[in-house]
């Protein structure tokens, strides 16, 4: 399926609206998750993802990794297919479902292919997800995956220079503890080192087989 092309300000306030707000202590069902009405023009549902018109620069955030050392995005993942995606280790479902189909469609690559392979995973709750428990997190759906967490300011203007929306978590009156964030992934060519995918959080795992070799060959699907 060939993606269409989108402005880069279409993609912005579209990628801004897809959201996801989780509660822990709350199961799947109950948590909110999709596209607000109003937005289906610029990118609809029925769609995976979307080739951006106007890629977009990686972010330069210098984060702490799962073994607690700095973790400098733009310098680690020069000249590899990147795919940068921001969520928490507490979301009942689109996160760990996301992460999971990437894992699976990763598996299925070549060695060589694989190894070329980056996919980050920045915290947008960084007051709980600490390396000590992002690290055994992210290795249940796949060891190499880098998860970085931090100062939420400065993740929030990282993930804000992608059009990637997110809210600071917070407890609601039941206790529950909500974090809304952006749905999408966002998969960076190896020649530039831009974003020129976004993937809503409608990609399946046969999405990313489908694309991934071609992200890594540095083309667009």
């Amino acid at each position: 399926m060939h993606l269409r092309p989108l402005k880069t300000a279409a993609a912005t306030a579209a990628a801004a609206l897809l959201l996801a707000a989780c509660g822990t202590g709350t199961s799947p069902t109950d948590s909110v998750a999709g596209t607000p009405a109003g937005t289906a023009d610029e990118l609809p549902s029925e769609e995976e993802g979307t080739v951006l018109d106007q890629p977009f620069a990686k972010p330069g955030l210098v984060l702490t990794d799962t073994s607690g050392a700095p973790y400098d995005l733009v310098a680690e993942t020069a000249g590899r297919p990147t795919l940068l995606y921001f969520g928490y280790t507490n979301c009942p479902d689109v996160c760990p479902l996301t992460l999971s189909n990437i894992a699976l469609a990763a598996d299925s690559l070549p060695e060589e292919e694989r190894e070329e392979l980056r996919v980050v995973f920045v915290t947008s709750d960084p007051e709980r997800d600490t390396p000590e428990s992002l690290g055994p997190w992210l290795d249940s759906h796949d060891p190499d995956f880098v998860g970085l967490t931090g100062d939420f300011a400065t993740i929030q203007e990282g993930a804000r220079s992608v059009g990637v929306h997110l809210d600071e978590a917070y407890e609601d009156e039941d206790g529950h503890i909500i974090s809304t964030h952006g749905t999408q992934v966002l998969a960076f060519l190896p020649g530039d080192d831009r974003a020129h995918v976004l993937y809503n959080k409608d990609a399946t795992v046969e999405t990313f087989e489908r694309d991934l070799p071609l992200l890594i060959a540095g083309k667009t699907p």
